[in-house]
């Protein structure tokens, strides 16, 4: 593979508790039933425009998505933390020259911030969030602007990430896939998928 397209949460950083702490302080906030923690986490790999109606939000949408955006930027720099391995396959991608990108149900500004927090944004080329996409994942929206802008060529590209939608949208793309199963919430859900590499150690990456 040349290109190399990652999903964030659950791929590159456990985020995983600070969606979860994040999501029930928004609800709570707004005198809503909160979510369970494997409610929450099941919705993780789609933007919150498209999770927080499924989990049962019918207040004001907006001003609980600007609550969510807060108390997760409030919790995010003590809370998220790569998974270990990631920074060196990453160091190791670039070596190689491959292009390495990131597709994000997070905004762009939330992306690009967590992947400076985390001191790896100078690995990556570009990155798409979903502020840049009509359609969320599991549509291809996310890749095809990367296709697009560079003109890459898709079967020398692979999109990896820990959940369905990530799958779904690089079959959607018509690009390689990559299923991890560190971050994944069910990995048995990801394999139904078919995707076209199954990986359960962070250095695998280096062999796709």
């Amino acid at each position: 593979m040349e290109n190399y397209m990652f999903d964030f949460d659950g791929t590159l950083a456990d985020s995983g508790e600070t969606a979860v702490l994040a999501t029930q302080a928004t609800f709570k906030d707004f005198g809503l039933s909160l979510p369970s923690s494997d409610q929450i986490r099941g919705y993780m790999g789609i933007p919150i425009e498209k999770s927080f109606p499924l989990m049962g939000a019918r207040a004001d949408l907006p001003a609980m998505f600007t609550s969510f955006r807060e108390h997760y930027q409030a919790l995010e720099a003590s809370q998220v933390k790569l998974y270990p391995g990631i920074k060196e396959v990453l160091a190791k991608l670039k070596e190689k020259d491959k292009k390495i990108y990131a597709v994000s149900s997070k905004h762009s500004e939330a992306l690009r911030r967590n992947l400076e927090l985390l001191k790896i944004a100078s690995y990556f080329d570009d990155l798409v969030g979903s502020d840049q996409v009509k359609n969320y994942k599991p549509a291809p929206d996310g890749i095809n602007v990367l296709l697009e802008r560079y003109g890459l060529d898709p079967k020398q590209t692979v999109m990896i990430g820990d959940a369905i939608y990530d799958i779904q949208m690089g079959h959607a793309a018509g690009v390689k896939t990559a299923g991890v199963y560190w971050g994944a919430f069910d990995w048995e859900a990801v394999l139904k998928q078919k995707p076209t590499f199954a990986l359960t150690k962070v250095q695998q990456l280096e062999e796709i």
